[in-house]
């Protein structure tokens, strides 16, 4: 899993390329949440204190559809990062081209430049050879940091790494890749996997790819219904999904078969509507009761459940939330489980959005071991598939 890190090049009066995640939630002109911004700082800095002549960075952000788009532009992320550095940094009117090869020529004193959006492109996500070709073009070293995006064979994460001299992995990618690797060749035992979320088809390979290596499966959210269809339980409007349910069914054979416990809600919290003042009452997963309503959250009993399926855990992959997480009436599964994950004893690794709200929510984010900003990326990695964005780099 090891790969040449950012620390093991000469820097020195180089212009570095370094791919970030600054694919933050922009609305009305205003950054919803900065934490992708800081999680490049680290490696940034290391890059300027070792005497780069211009690190430039490049991002995407949104979904453009390969053109322009003013309310995708990353102006207000380079006033955000310049912040943040307590310097200006660059902004050219586009990724490659005159004005951002004029600007990297001639650095601002901060020697910090930020790109244009790079999905403006079509080319960036059809990994178009003349466009990566253009990219590589910029500088004279690769550094990748933006394991969120390292899923998408895509120019700037793939093709432009082929035609660098030198390539290395980032801090924020290294230190993802340490952990999420970790956790999957070498987990200090016992090793607890916990997912929740709306559906199980996001999970298949990552439960696939977990029955062999976890000693406990806890599953949590909307994707534990089509597990009780399965199991013939009732299910009223909860959110189910029909075809999964054969793949739900050999899951749980499959976990048998090796011994795995596989812990699913033993109560839940249920309500006719999927709003702030609705009624809502805790049932039995197995009470006929639950009618047209449907299932928003896990139970007491379910939390308690869960805590001490944690509690002697030494590693513990957390994915998803246990309910409806945005409404507070169905979100005190998830902040539960987010204290249980606190207050283990070893290594914790939290992914996904919602799960990573949720122990902030609790107050507890300073204490798990890593938060992961890949997302997608990061389930697809537990899921066991290549990420061609961490294949292309250098080993170590």
């Amino acid at each position: 899993m090891r790969k040449r890190s950012v620390r093991d090049l000469r820097l020195a009066g180089l212009r570095v390329f370094v791919r970030v995640d600054f694919n933050v939630p922009l609305k009305d002109g205003v950054i919803g949440d900065d934490t992708r911004i800081r999680a490049s700082l680290p490696t940034i800095r290391l890059v300027l204190d070792a005497g780069a002549q211009c690190v430039v960075l490049a991002s995407h952000l949104g979904r453009p559809k390969g053109k322009p788009r003013p309310e995708m532009s990353l102006r207000l992320v380079a006033v955000r990062l310049g912040e943040l550095l307590g310097a200006t940094v660059a902004f050219p009117s586009d990724c490659i081209g005159p004005d951002a090869e004029r600007t990297i020529q001639n650095p601002p004193p901060s020697r910090v430049v930020l790109l244009e959006n790079l999905r403006f492109h079509p080319e960036e996500e059809k990994n178009d050879p003349a466009f990566a070709a253009a990219l590589a073009a910029l500088a004279d070293v690769y550094v990748n940091d933006a394991f969120g995006a390292a899923h998408r064979a895509h120019a700037s994460v793939e093709g432009m790494v082929r035609l660098m001299p030198e390539a290395a992995a980032g801090l924020l990618m290294e230190k993802e890749l340490q952990y999420l690797g970790g956790a999957l060749t070498a987990p200090v035992r016992p090793f607890v996997a916990l997912l929740g979320g709306a559906k199980v088809s996001d999970k298949i390979e990552v439960i696939d790819n977990l029955i062999p290596r976890v000693d406990r499966l806890l599953i949590g959210g909307a994707m534990a219904y089509t597990f009780f269809k399965a199991m013939g339980k009732p299910v009223g409007r909860s959110l189910v999904e029909d075809d999964k349910v054969a793949g739900a069914r050999d899951i749980m054979a499959r976990a048998s078969q090796r011994g795995l416990e596989l812990l699913l809600p033993v109560d839940h919290v249920v309500a006719g509507a999927i709003e702030a003042g609705a009624i809502a009452e805790t049932l039995g997963v197995d009470d006929p009761a639950i009618g047209e309503r449907m299932g928003l959250d896990i139970g007491p009993r379910t939390r308690a459940a869960f805590a001490a399926a944690l509690r002697d855990a030494k590693t513990v992959v957390w994915n998803g939330p246990m309910g409806v997480f945005e409404i507070d009436a169905f979100s005190a599964g998830t902040i539960a489980v987010a204290q249980a994950v606190a207050q283990v004893n070893g290594t914790t690794i939290i992914g996904g959005g919602d799960s990573i709200a949720a122990v902030a929510k609790a107050g507890v984010a300073d204490r798990v071991t890593h938060i992961s900003t890949g997302g997608g990326a990061s389930l697809e990695f537990i899921g066991g598939r290549t990420l061609p964005g961490v294949a292309v780099l250098p080993d170590a």
